[in-house]
């Protein structure tokens, strides 16, 4: 079925986002329910658990005709606090099993 032209499910134009995909994001906003608000070229996704100021990799779970769905797949800042650690941990390690 159409609408001036349009079929009416594409209405909103191809989505940048699909199902199964991962992308970096950053949240940028909180939505009512306390998730947080990604946007990829203006297309809002709404990301479980996120947080303002948060760089993160996400997963989309569903793609609406305005809005997509996501979950964190990995936080970009605890990645980089995890390598920070990972050689002091190592480092002693190494100096238990010597002694």
């Amino acid at each position: 079925m159409s609408y001036n032209g349009f079929k009416t499910n594409d209405m909103f134009g191809p989505k940048p986002v699909e199902v199964g995909k991962e992308y970096d994001v950053q949240i940028t906003e909180l939505s009512r329910k306390g998730d947080g608000i990604a946007r990829i070229q203006r297309f809002v996704i709404f990301v479980k658990n996120g947080k303002v100021g948060q760089n993160t990799k996400i997963k989309i779970i569903q793609v609406g005709n305005r809005f997509a769905t996501a979950e964190i797949v990995s936080d970009s800042e605890s990645i980089q606090s995890q390598t920070e650690n990972t050689p002091a941990s190592a480092d002693a390690n190494t100096e238990a099993s010597s002694e």
